[in-house]
Parts: structure tokens; C-alpha cells; sequence
């Protein structure tokens, strides 16, 4: 009976998906209203400039948005709009270590990479869900950053569009 029952609710979550009345995906996503979303170029304006950050972190969101919910990233005129700037790349120490001599200082065992993005949100079909945020997310590493500088922020990328993704469609 209890199997009948789940199946019979799940077809019908799954019925009602594929309608186009759908407002929500299994993840817990909300388009309510939309259909469209332009995701504009997120120039970095952070101290540091890391050649392709506005390319890659560009990307991933729309990636994340294509793959997530059932909307159309577009160009130009949308129903919603994602706009912003990276605004934060920086690295610092997250622990030190004790160098063999007095004279020379403490170095670094351990370092982070932190990245922030602004993000405006504006969705023209429920003004409530409208944001103008900063999103923060960081990678810790060992030795140089720069054998291994793509990778972390492949690490991070993914972190911080979950965040952004989630404020504007999950209500998180």
C-alpha cells in the first residue's frame, strides 16, 4: 500500500513538472513567473586580477542556472536579470609556521584564497525576491599559488554560484 501511495505521488510531482505550469524543480528551485534570465558579464574589479575570473565566474552561473531550473539565459531583455562584479581576490595566512633560526620570521604553512562578488538580482515577476548582495567563499592550500591558482578557484567557483543560486531561486 505504502509503495502504491509514494508512487502515485511521485508521478504526479513528476506529471506536474513537466507541465509548463511548473514553478519549482526537485532541488527546491522557484521560477515562479519566469522564463527568462540574462546573466550579465561579472567584470573583476578585486585589487588583484586573475586573467580569466570574469570568464570562468560568469560561466559557471549560467551553467548553474541552465542546469538547475528550466529558464532561458538570454541576452538583453529578461524577465530576470543577474548583475555584479568580483570585487575580492585575496590571499592570506591561515596558520604559520616557527622558521629553524631566530632571525628569520614565520612563514606560512597554510594560506586562503577568498574570493567576494557582488550580485544584483532584479526578478520583474515578484520584486520580493530582489537582492543586491555580497557572496564570499575561500580554499585553503599549501605552497604556491601560482602551480595551483586555476584549481583552487575551481574549487570555490561552484561554492559561490550554489550560494547565489540558491538566494535568488531557493529563498536561502
Amino acid at each position: 500500500m505504502f509503495k502504491r501511495t509514494l508512487f502515485s505521488v511521485l508521478a504526479i510531482v513528476v506529471l506536474s513538472c513537466i507541465s509548463d505550469s511548473c514553478a519549482y524543480s526537485l532541488n527546491g528551485a522557484s521560477t515562479a513567473g519566469l522564463k527568462t534570465i540574462n546573466v550579465e558579464f561579472f567584470e573583476n574589479n578585486a585589487p588583484f586580477v586573475v586573467n580569466n575570473l570574469s570568464q570562468n565566474f560568469t560561466e559557471a552561473l549560467k551553467t548553474r542556472i541552465r542546469s538547475q531550473t528550466r529558464l532561458s539565459v538570454v541576452r538583453g531583455e529578461a524577465n530576470a536579470t543577474m548583475s555584479g562584479a568580483i570585487v575580492g581576490y585575496s590571499i592570506a595566512p591561515v596558520s604559520v609556521q616557527a622558521t629553524n633560526t631566530n632571525s628569520a620570521p614565520p612563514i606560512a604553512s597554510a594560506s586562503r584564497l577568498t574570493i567576494t562578488v557582488n550580485v544584483k538580482y532584479v526578478n520583474d515577476a515578484d520584486k520580493k525576491n530582489n537582492f543586491d548582495q555580497s557572496f564570499s567563499q575561500f580554499a585553503n592550500f599549501t605552497g604556491d599559488i601560482g602551480t595551483q591558482e586555476q584549481a583552487i578557484i575551481a574549487t570555490i567557483l561552484p561554492k559561490l554560484t550554489e550560494d547565489i543560486f540558491n538566494k535568488a531561486f531557493a529563498n536561502w
